[in-house]
């Protein structure tokens, strides 16, 4: 984990209190913490730092996650291709995370990648703000992340049929800054960063993903800039009881709390209306992006995910 993250930093277990980290380092390299702990003087949490990935999500410090599906080889080389099939060449690829960044403009300060899987959307930004962090829950994820921004390749495997396969070798561009970018094992709806440290932020396709989906607006609104931020939303809305109660979900349901379609509720909310996400968001743009994910050769997800660009 890069140095310049500490004095960002707090405690995901004491918020909404925002109580520092006190770094204990073990192995250091350069700017680089290798090995050691991040304590909470406050709770006495411990989080610890394994091989440059910070582990500051609660529930994976608390609980294993080795049963989650994101940690899967065969899902991370689905994501993989999903971020960087275009990379490889591949006509089945989509451009989606092109145009995503292409939304984004360039500001000083900055970017927040929330559930940023491997990410391509953090690298692209490198070449947008003067520092990106990249956040996910899954640590597979964030450990590919890491060794792209290490080495700028990596080689996996993609399933072709059954059990045939076929390696796929990816080179990142060269122009993406490394140096401005870092990625940790994080929860969107805890994030360990103070409030206001953020000039701009994405959440790609994870809304229907969390348990408490308001909870992760409302914790982007508590880390971005209260003046001159953008966020970046898009998401299928692909409501689904697996992933949030239905009382949870900003949207796909005829009654109870924000019933009708999740994009309104979303830009509503994001509006500031009902005084849940405050100060408001002017909305800049609207829209929808093509993403895909491969399974097999012949096996692709297509998915429209709606976008809104807010700024304030």
């Amino acid at each position: 984990m890069k140095k310049r993250l500490l004095p960002v930093l707090i405690c995901p277990s004491c918020l909404p209190n925002e109580c520092p980290l006190t770094e204990h380092i073990e192995e250091e390299f350069g700017e680089e913490i290798v090995q050691g702990l991040l304590v909470c003087r406050q709770c006495g949490g411990a989080y610890p730092i394994r091989d440059g990935v910070a582990f500051l999500d609660p529930v994976s410090v608390r609980e294993e996650r080795s049963s989650s599906r994101y940690e899967n080889p065969l899902v991370l080389f689905s994501y993989l291709w999903s971020h960087f099939g275009d990379l490889l060449g591949d006509a089945e690829a989509s451009d989606a995370y092109v145009r995503w960044a292409g939304l984004m403009e360039g500001t000083s300060g900055m970017c927040l990648d929330m559930g940023g899987a491997v990410g391509r959307f953090a690298f692209e930004m490198t070449l947008k703000s003067d520092f990106v962090i990249g956040l996910d829950n899954s640590s597979t994820f964030i450990r590919t992340a890491r060794e792209l921004m290490l080495h700028r390749e990596y080689c996996f495997r993609l399933v072709e049929e059954g059990l045939l396969t076929r390696e796929a070798a990816l080179r990142l561009p060269e122009a993406w800054k490394m140096e401005r970018v870092e990625f940790i094992v994080g929860n969107a709806l805890a994030l360990p960063f103070r409030s206001r440290s953020f000039t701009a932020l994405a959440g790609l396709n994870l809304v229907d993903k969390v348990p408490v989906p308001l909870k992760h607006l409302a914790e982007m609104n508590r880390v971005a800039m209260a003046e001159g931020a953008q966020f970046l939303f898009s998401d299928p809305f692909s409501w689904s009881s697996d992933a949030a109660k239905e009382e949870d979900w900003l949207g796909g349901k005829e009654t109870g709390p924000y019933p009708g379609r999740g994009m309104d509720n979303v830009m509503a909310l994001l509006k500031g209306e009902g005084g849940r996400l405050v100060p408001g968001w002017k909305i800049q743009q609207t829209g929808h992006v093509w993403w895909k994910i491969r399974t097999h050769c012949n096996h692709f997800e297509l998915i429209r995910s709606q976008f809104i660009k807010a700024v304030r």
